[in-house]
């Protein structure tokens, strides 16, 4: 391996750990941190690892490297290398120059003061981020036109797999998602952002002036890259399937959608989530009458309390 300097990405699940380091510390103190270290071997790495999280060796997995970075540390440019280890406890006990531990999700990085934001260098708040990157990934957000989601991932799929000089990409977009849920989003996966961009043809975000002597088609329908990478919990709703009945409760006024009672109102009387049904009671009618039927054949119209 060889190297001047490593940090370590050390991931649990969906969740990446941060340690923040004392303020005593030679370089970067009181900013938050993966595992910094030298080492010349994986199993070196992962022991460096081990003792500053402790998290028993046995349970860290080597993943990945990233290209070496020149980090300006004042007297000498070091190159730091990126380092992905996987762990299968998420059990820390900070030690070292480390006084705390968080796990996080990838997307609220930037919300962190972390090693390199306090070096006199170019996009040195973005750094720790960008290194991540090439290990690891985020989600970012595409902005279309409604109902042109589909057709917008389909052609960013195709631009990926085709014949031109997008298929360069295939190593920094790992996935492309159009949830049903969501109107005039597409969801993206990549290593950085400016990857998305240059995808949709977009290079250089909204500001005209910074797309100037750029060569790229623009994507019909691909408006542009909402800012700033995505938190994965706040996607997560979009991507998991929901039962027909969720938001129906006992007491709430629904209108039936389809079928022969179409239009007619009705009181929940019980929900069965687990047959995906409800019972209503049909209240305008002269007799009133007991229906069973699919929770997505009803509209709630008038929920309980309101």
């Amino acid at each position: 391996m060889m190297t001047e300097a490593f940090v370590a990405f050390v991931r649990f699940e969906e969740k990446l750990l941060l340690l923040k380091r004392n303020s005593s510390t030679e370089h970067f103190p009181d900013l938050w941190d993966g595992v910094w270290g030298v080492a010349d071997t994986p199993e070196e790495v992962l022991e460096r690892v081990a003792q500053s999280t402790g998290i028993p060796v046995e349970d860290l997995y080597y993943h990945a490297t990233g290209p070496e970075r020149g980090i300006d540390m004042g007297r000498n440019l070091v190159d730091v290398m990126p380092i992905l280890v996987v762990a299968k406890s998420n059990e820390v006990t900070p030690s070292g120059i480390y006084t705390r531990a968080e796990w996080v999700d990838p997307g609220t990085i930037k919300d962190y003061n972390c090693i390199f934001s306090d070096l006199d260098m170019e996009n040195a708040h973005g750094l720790f981020r960008e290194m991540y990157g090439s290990v690891g990934s985020f989600l970012y957000i595409v902005k279309t036109a409604i109902n042109s989601e589909q057709r917008v991932a389909d052609e960013m799929y195709a631009r990926l797999h085709g014949s031109g000089s997008m298929v360069a990409l295939q190593g920094e977009i790992m996935s492309i998602l159009h949830p049903p849920a969501m109107r005039g989003y597409v969801f993206v996966e990549s290593s950085a952002l400016h990857h998305v961009e240059k995808l949709i043809g977009r290079s250089g975000g909204r500001d005209p002036s910074a797309r100037r002597g750029i060569n790229q088609s623009p994507l019909k329908n691909a408006k542009n890259v909402l800012p700033g990478e995505a938190p994965l919990e706040d996607i997560l709703p979009y991507l998991e399937p929901k039962a027909v009945t969720s938001g129906i409760e006992v007491g709430c006024i629904v209108e039936i959608v389809t079928g022969a009672f179409k239009g007619e109102k009705a009181r929940i009387t019980s929900v069965s989530e687990s047959k995906e049904e409800v019972s209503m009671e049909l209240y305008e009618q002269i007799i009133p009458m007991t229906l069973n039927m699919r929770g997505d054949h009803v509209r709630v119209i008038e929920r309980v309390g309101e």
